[in-house]
């Protein structure tokens, strides 16, 4: 037994040291980063250790918007975007003919590079002095007047935001499900044909009960990458998030790092350790929201 130990230690072995490198170094160094006030990254000095950097950060405007736009942008697309990645899931699974041609399809965007698909939702919404664009051309049929989505009103730039997000993750999601879907054992639905039970109670009692576990997968990582949320913003308004008021709080961080507020990597830091412990509350809360809805 002593024997085995010590052969899984040393299989185990370069995966903790590239761990330990890449992850744990890291975490260790900027949690000391953010304790180090008026730290200097070129001459690597500072002038005194304490809670400044979080008083600082939590004060900063900047950061209060990016924290608002962080949770708005989680709690309205991680739910919708699981919610409509099950119905199309369970459209497609209750489908034979072009199947394949059709989970292609909606897998595309999960392949097509961020920025690109950026740049299409902008002359979709963006309204300039020569046109109004597709959308709001859609939206002049039913008597609506233009609206600039990205250099509007805030909850215009909130919705595209959210549409764009939503339309970003729902294919791996989709794919996650149909899996699932396809993994649930057709015994329990040839059962419920012959009792004469009802599509809606097979599907609360028998499908979701089975798929649950990729739900709850589905949720948090959700909820992990929509607090990590950065690329998105910067593909619909630009390198400059603070001014258009869409910043997220990955984008905060990265301000403070290069942007043009840079040079600041205590409050840089602080930030992160507060992201870190923002997704790391969340994350248990969901855990074991999920495990006493498992076990019950």
């Amino acid at each position: 037994m002593e024997r085995n130990n010590r052969k899984a230690w040393l299989y185990l072995l370069p995966a903790l040291i590239l761990l330990g490198a890449f992850l744990v170094y890291p975490l260790i160094d900027v949690l000391i980063y953010s304790f180090e006030e008026g730290f200097n990254f070129a001459s690597q000095t500072y002038f005194g250790v304490g809670l400044y950097n979080y008083r600082y950060v939590l004060r900063d405007p900047y950061f209060l918007q990016a924290l608002k736009n962080t949770f708005l942008l989680v709690l309205i697309t991680v739910p919708v975007s699981t919610a409509l990645a099950l119905l199309i899931s369970l459209g497609l699974s209750s489908i034979r003919p072009l199947r394949q041609l059709y989970q292609t399809i909606y897998f595309l965007p999960y392949v097509t590079n961020t920025l690109a698909v950026g740049l299409v939702f902008m002359v979709l919404f963006q309204k300039t002095e020569y046109t109004d664009g597709l959308v709001n051309l859609m939206l002049s049929w039913f008597g609506s007047g233009p609206v600039d989505f990205i250099d509007g009103p805030y909850w215009a730039k909130l919705f595209v935001l959210c549409f764009y997000t939503v339309w970003v993750v729902l294919p791996f999601k989709i794919l996650v499900l149909t899996s699932a879907l396809a993994s649930v054992n057709q015994d329990y639905y040839k059962a419920a044909r012959v009792d004469g039970t009802s599509r809606l109670r097979t599907f609360t009692r028998i499908t979701l009960p089975m798929i649950s576990p990729m739900i709850v997968y589905l949720v948090i990582t959700g909820f992990i990458g929509a607090f990590k949320a950065y690329s998105d913003a910067v593909a619909l308004f630009g390198t400059d998030l603070n001014a258009a008021g869409m910043n997220t709080i990955v984008g905060y961080v990265y301000d403070m790092l290069y942007g043009a507020s840079g040079g600041y990597p205590s409050y840089a830091s602080a930030a992160a350790i507060l992201l870190f412990l923002i997704v790391l509350t969340i994350t248990c809360i969901n855990l074991m929201a999920s495990r006493r809805q498992l076990q019950g």
